[in-house]
């Protein structure tokens, strides 16, 4: 909407003032939103392998389960500390 359009310069209804509605702010709560959200940007070619939310979590946690049977795989046990005797 063109601020200079004059077609569309009050849309408001007559019953309804400007001042009824305070200060208006931008981004008032653009912060809150942050911490409280858990929403993850996809780049467009992950997008379009994983569609769904539900696609996402089963191929994550399937990395996860690999991950952690391969981690029990490869762990290396603790080396004794040497104790000066040869």
């Amino acid at each position: 909407m063109k601020m200079d359009d004059p077609e569309h310069e009050d849309d408001l209804r007559p019953e309804y003032k400007r001042s009824d509605f305070g200060e208006l702010v931008r981004g008032k709560y653009v912060e809150r939103l942050k911490k409280g959200s858990n929403v993850v940007v996809l780049e467009p070619r992950v997008a379009r392998a994983f569609p769904t939310s539900e696609a996402v979590n089963e191929a994550l946690l399937a990395l996860l389960e690999l991950t952690e049977k391969t981690e029990r795989l490869t762990r290396r046990p603790a080396r004794r500390a040497r104790t000066g005797r040869q």
